[in-house]
């Protein structure tokens, strides 16, 4: 017969990890919400942009700017955004998958791997992968600071050609218990597809194209890569809560049977001592 002791150190054990675990759950609900209303604010602005400079590269030749050239794809850096810390179920392993395959579908090129997040960078430093950069423990308190530096590192790499074209692979946040993995390019500016309507159409420039695009071009990069990573902050967030709101109703679970169960033994244990003593009185009686 199990030792009811032992089942009781079970549910204690249960329940420090559920309160564990639902007191994660309300940090992450509380850092969701912030994060949240950052990338609701963020999108309007970078998808107008993105838009803009896709019908821009579309008119204007590639020699306008470096970050509108298209060279042969043999070398490719691909940023992969994970998270530091764990307890977000899939989180990290559904990215980690799609630049797997990502490297996988282009077995002739040359893919080199910038990792953001200590889940990527752990799992890509114990493999026979071209790490080219990493930097981990700031996706919690990202700024646009932390995305400019990163983007300009980008630019450089890609003006001085040592890769033809940058990708990136993140999680976008669309609901507390939906994200969506997004393997997408960066760099070079990509153009929109050819249409009636945007053969009609033109801009007017009050200084030379040139110019223009070597303010906004650089402004471009750094803007869709900060927006990526509030996204991925927002999704490592919703991720979260809803592992630990799955755990703590697993733990809830777990303590309502081992509760049965000890029911069960301390009850068992009572019949047979009754058993036990109404055997020796009838013992004795004879």
């Amino acid at each position: 017969m199990p030792n009811i002791r032992d089942i009781r150190r079970r549910i204690r054990s249960a329940r420090n990890i559920q309160q564990i675990t639902r007191a994660m759950k309300f940090v992450s609900a509380a850092r969701l919400r912030r994060a949240q209303d950052r990338v609701i604010s963020a999108r309007p602005y970078a998808h107008q942009m993105l838009a803009v400079l896709n019908s821009l590269a579309l008119r204007v030749p590639q020699q306008s700017h470096p970050l509108l050239a298209r060279r042969g794809g043999q070398n490719i850096e691909l940023v992969v955004i994970t998270a530091d810390k764990g307890l977000c179920g899939a989180y990290s392993t559904n990215i980690i998958r799609q630049a797997l395959e990502f490297i996988a579908r282009r077995p002739d090129a040359s893919v080199g791997l910038n990792l953001l997040g200590k889940r990527g960078r752990d799992f890509f430093r114990r493999r026979t992968y071209t790490v080219r950069h990493e930097l981990i423990q700031f996706l919690n308190k990202v700024t646009f600071a932390d995305a400019a530096v990163i983007a300009r590192d980008l630019i450089e790499e890609f003006s001085r050609e040592e890769v033809d074209q940058v990708w990136l692979v993140y999680n976008e946040f669309k609901s507390v218990v939906q994200q969506k993995v997004v393997v997408e390019p960066l760099l070079p500016i990509q153009k929109l597809d050819m249409t009636e309507d945007f053969g009609r159409l033109d801009y007017l420039y009050d200084e030379p194209p040139e110019q223009i695009f070597g303010h906004l071009l650089p402004r471009h990069v750094e803007t869709q890569l900060f927006r990526a990573l509030l996204e991925a902050a927002a999704s490592e967030h919703g991720a979260r809560m809803t592992a630990m709101d799955a755990a703590t109703n697993n733990a809830s679970e777990m303590i309502e049977n081992l509760t049965l169960y000890a029911n069960k033994v301390r009850q068992a244990g009572i019949t047979k001592e009754l058993i036990e003593v109404v055997s020796g009185a009838a013992v004795a009686g004879r």
